[in-house]
């Protein structure tokens, strides 16, 4: 009409600035708070990354801790932060570099070159103590007040409540508790670094002073066998032994790690292989390189705590088809204490292709007791080459199963080893 008034071409242009620039803030602000988050978080972590390659801790990152825990320095509850997986100790993020100044973690070795072997005093930690655990002054169950409370020792185990904490207590030489027998002491490896320098090698004498039930014990574990579960294994390990006794097997191969043995007396020693049965073929491989070696004397007894999946060496030699964290860790030592040794058959098995012209070495390889040739072989193969390729994907027991269900029914289907009877020769060589 024309009666009506129309709007200013201006004041159009600005309504669609405005709307043009509440848009843009709109989605602009979120992406910048996001990107600005995440900025904040990679410092966080690299800050904390930079405090565990120099500290001498074992720290590890986790988002939710089991049960409730509080802070060793500030005491306050904490959801999420970082804990050693040697001695114990629970942080809250912005206490860790507080934390590794403060606190001392297990000594490998003593800092003295003290000779004596039962020199070695209580380290208590404050706190977060175990579950059901009890005072060793007057009996009753530690842990129970909701607060940062109690004390617990890294080497023994023992607890004991803030008020029954005496300095008597504090002085007192600890005795590395049940697992005596296991534990390698500090003051020991100290005394075998002394004797290497002055070039000497009879560490049985040094070893009678621990008496003669010692048989230590050396911890081989693959964090990649079965459903991970290697990788917290070896923190609760270490965290009741020596952590120079702990090995994971992806990082220290066998061969060195076995090379322990040599700095105990004879015949001493004990290995636990956590892992399948290629785990338990490995470790025994290296320690038929001990013999090659010439140190038959120090070759260790080999226990198995299951992890693969099928474990048909474990399950032959009494440790079980499987292992799912069922029984404590704790447990599994005192079946290791207690267990008998027996002998294992073992030979070598030579594999070459048949023809005259044939100028290929001969490919030698260790049998453990029983193996396959055909079918079974085949899929085992083909399964450790895909776990090779892809072991992220390898999570559970039930995935490697399925695996081999596939790999089981892909045979049936193509028949790869058909007529494989008419290919393989066989002979006995006797010595």
């Amino acid at each position: 009409m024309e009666g009506e008034k129309r709007p200013a071409p201006y004041e159009g242009l600005f309504a669609d600035g405005h709307l043009v620039l509440w848009t843009l803030c709109s989605v602009l602000l979120p992406v910048f708070i996001t990107f600005w988050c995440s900025l904040q978080r990679s410092r966080r972590q690299l800050h904390r990354r930079d405090i565990f390659r120099k500290s001498k801790h074992g720290w590890r990152d986790t988002d939710l801790f089991s049960h409730p825990t509080y802070c060793c320095v500030c005491a306050q509850h904490i959801l999420q932060g970082a804990f050693c997986d040697c001695c114990g100790l629970r942080v809250d993020e912005g206490c860790l570099k507080k934390a590794d100044k403060r606190f001392h973690c297990k000594e490998i070795m003593l800092k003295n070159d003290s000779k004596a072997l039962d020199a070695m005093h209580h380290h208590w930690i404050r706190g977060n103590v175990p579950l059901c655990s009890y005072c060793v002054v007057c009996k009753q169950q530690c842990g129970s007040q909701p607060k940062l409370c109690d004390y617990r020792c890294i080497w023994c185990q023992k607890t004991v409540h803030d008020e029954c904490m005496k300095n008597s207590l504090k002085n007192e030489q600890c005795d590395f508790g049940e697992f005596r027998n296991l534990i390698i002491p500090p003051s020991y490896l100290t005394s075998i670094n002394q004797m290497r320098k002055d070039k000497k090698t009879d560490y049985a004498m040094l070893a009678s002073k621990l008496g003669k039930q010692w048989t230590p014990l050396i911890i081989l574990a693959n964090s990649r066998s079965g459903t991970n579960m290697g990788e917290g294994l070896l923190g609760e390990f270490r965290i009741l032994l020596n952590p120079v006794q702990v090995f994971d097997v992806t990082k220290t191969p066998p061969v060195k790690a076995l090379q322990l043995c040599t700095l105990l007396p004879y015949y001493s020693a004990r290995v636990l292989v956590c892992g399948g049965d290629g785990t338990v073929g490995w470790v025994l491989d290296a320690v038929d390189e001990m013999k090659i070696k010439g140190q038959e004397k120090y070759i260790p007894q080999v226990a198995v705590l299951p992890l693969g999946t099928g474990n048909d060496l474990s399950n032959t030699l009494g440790w079980g088809t499987g292992y799912a964290g069922e029984i404590p860790v704790t447990q599994v030592l005192r079946n290791v204490m207690e267990a008998d040794g027996v002998k294992l058959d073992r030979w070598k098995v030579q594999v070459t292709n048949k023809g005259y012209y044939n100028l290929r070495k001969l490919k030698e390889f260790t049998m453990n007791n029983y193996f396959s040739v055909g079918p079974d072989a085949l899929m085992a193969l083909n399964f450790h080459a895909h776990r090779e390729k892809a072991p992220s994907l390898f999570s559970s027991r039930i995935l490697n199963k399925a695996v081999y269900l596939f790999y089981g029914t892909k045979d049936c289907l193509v028949q790869e080893c058909k007529d494989l009877n008419k290919k393989v020769e066989s002979w006995m060589v006797s010595e």
